[in-house]
């Protein structure tokens, strides 16, 4: 019998889900501070969904979302 083939290290619905997650929380906040703060949020969420370290995650969303937010002001 054939060895099933995997895709990637995470599931795919799990990934997708946390992906909805960052996209629904991120992207808010009129400073930099909320920026971050709800970036945070995001990506501690996405973080655990995938079961990866939440700090990190954290720390990427924060990072990620002021960036984008200070490069693209009118959509935040």
């Amino acid at each position: 019998m054939p060895k099933r083939i995997k895709l990637g290290v995470f599931p795919l619905g799990r990934a997708a889900v946390a992906f909805g997650f960052v996209l629904a929380i991120a992207g808010c906040g009129e400073t930099p501070l909320e920026q971050s703060v709800l970036g945070a949020g995001g990506g501690a969420l996405g973080a655990a969904v995938l079961d990866v370290d939440t700090t990190t995650g954290a720390l990427v969303g924060a990072l990620a979302n002021v960036a984008y937010c200070q490069r693209h002001p009118d959509e935040c």
